[in-house]
């Protein structure tokens, strides 16, 4: 494998990984109330990552794409997995609502760094999507007669830390925007401006009635 196919498979990689997908928005969530645990997850998913670039080696993930039932099963659990996190993270802040928390108080941490990591990490191993792409792509850049497996963990490398690197300033940036927007001077220039808002409605809505 020559540089100018490990720099081609790197520039699918960036591709795929700026692709909206269900493990970008799992990382957006988490890092929402605790950047080191949305990086976790973001290690998550680069570490399950390398697991299907293993199975593509082994040769495991064509009978995911020969076995039409398994595919259903797979995209099952991972729709299965995806409600799951969508309302859990709904019943926690509903908990957290009911706690009475304060505002600008530190709120209960959904996620800690070992639950983020779990989470995308089985976000990606149930996203068969991944397995597909390694399946599609991967052996077009092992050569012919080498060895397949170590290949196909060099290439899953490149990927993951593509893949972690990006899905970590995904964490990093969301964190930041809801610390930025917590802050106590742009909390109450947000309440004057839709204030103000809510005002020029009502006046609007008093002349058209008196107009009419």
């Amino acid at each position: 494998m020559t540089l100018l196919s490990l720099l081609a498979f790197a520039g699918l990689c960036l591709l795929l990984s700026v692709t909206p997908g269900p493990d970008t928005f799992l990382v957006l969530r988490i890092a929402l109330n605790r950047a080191s645990a949305g990086v976790a997850a973001a290690a998550g998913s680069a570490s399950a990552a390398v697991v299907w670039a293993g199975l593509v080696g082994l040769g495991l993930a064509a009978i995911l794409e020969q076995s039409a039932e398994v595919f259903r099963w797979v995209k099952i659990a991972g729709g299965i997995y995806l409600v799951y996190l969508g309302v859990s993270s709904f019943l926690k802040t509903r908990k957290a609502a009911r706690a009475g928390m304060k505002e600008g108080a530190d709120a209960p941490l959904p996620y800690s760094r070992w639950a983020g990591f779990g989470a995308g990490a089985l976000s990606t191993l149930l996203n068969p999507k991944v397995g597909l792409f390694y399946l599609a792509v991967v052996p077009q850049f092992i050569p012919h007669g080498g060895n397949t497996f170590g290949t196909a963990m060099i290439l899953g490398a490149v990927e993951a830390v593509i893949a972690f690197s990006y899905l970590t300033a995904v964490a990093v940036v969301a964190y930041k925007a809801m610390t930025w927007l917590r802050r106590p001077k742009v909390n109450s220039a947000m309440e004057r401006a839709s204030s103000g808002i809510i005002t020029v409605l009502g006046v609007g809505v008093l002349a058209s009635g008196a107009a009419s």
